[in-house]
C-alpha cells in the first residue's frame, strides 16, 4: 500500500512522519508525472487552500487529482484539505474539488479561538485530541454525508463515500486511531467509522 500526499504547500511533512510511524509508504505528489506513479490512497493536508488550489492548477495536477477522487479514490483532507473538497465555501467566492456536499465556513473560530486544542468524541474511535489552527467548521451537508466529529455544536468531521474530511491536525497530535481508520478503509474499500468499531 502506497499513500499519496498533495505536498506542493503545507503542512505534508507532519503526515509523512505519521505515516512513518505506521511504517506506511508514501509519494509526494509535487508535479503532474507523480500523479500516474501509483498510489492508493491520498492525503490533502493543512496549509493555505487558495495557494494549494492556485498551485494544483498552475501544475497541471488539479483535474487529475480531482478525477481521482471522483473516481473513489480513498481520501484523507484536514483543514484546507476540506476546503478544497467542498462543495460550497459561506464566505468565499472560490471553489476547488466540489467533491462532499457540504458548505465550509473558513477560518471560521475568528481571531480569540483562531487556534485551540481540545478532546471531543469521534464516531467509531472514542474520544480523540483535536488540535485546530485558524480552521474552518461544516455549516451545512447532505443527509448522505456522515458526520463522524462536532465541537461545541459545529460539524469539525465527516465522511462521504471514500472520503474523510477534519477540520483539525490529527497529524499535529500522537493518536494514530484516525489513520489507522483511514488505512483500513485504503486496504479495504470499506470501513465504517461506527459505534461498533
Amino acid at each position: 500500500m502506497k499513500i499519496g500526499i498533495a505536498a506542493v504547500q503545507g503542512a505534508f511533512l507532519e503526515h509523512e512522519n505519521m505515516l512513518e510511524k505506521l511504517g506506511i509508504e508514501y509519494i509526494e505528489l509535487r508535479q503532474k508525472a507523480d500523479l500516474s506513479k501509483g498510489y492508493d490512497g491520498l492525503i490533502l493536508p493543512g496549509g493555505e487552500s487558495t495557494v494549494q488550489g492556485k498551485l494544483l492548477k498552475e501544475l497541471d495536477m488539479f483535474d487529475t487529482i480531482k478525477a481521482q477522487i471522483e473516481s473513489d479514490l480513498p481520501v484523507l483532507a484536514t483543514c484546507a484539505g476540506m476546503i478544497l473538497l467542498a462543495e460550497n465555501l459561506s464566505n468565499d467566492d472560490k471553489r476547488y474539488f466540489q467533491s462532499i456536499p457540504m458548505t465550509v465556513k473558513r477560518n471560521a473560530y475568528g481571531r480569540q479561538l483562531g487556534s485551540f486544542h481540545t478532546t471531543a468524541p469521534f464516531q467509531g474511535i472514542g474520544e480523540i485530541p483535536m488540535t485546530f489552527i485558524r480552521a474552518p467548521y461544516i455549516e451545512s451537508a447532505d443527509p448522505e454525508v456522515q458526520v463522524l466529529a462536532a465541537v461545541n455544536g459545529k460539524k469539525v468531521a465527516v465522511r462521504y463515500k471514500k472520503q474523510i474530511a477534519l477540520a483539525f491536525h490529527p497529524e499535529l497530535d500522537t493518536d494514530m486511531r484516525i489513520y489507522e481508520g483511514f488505512l483500513k478503509l485504503v486496504r479495504n474499500g470499506s470501513y465504517k467509522f461506527t459505534a461498533s468499531t
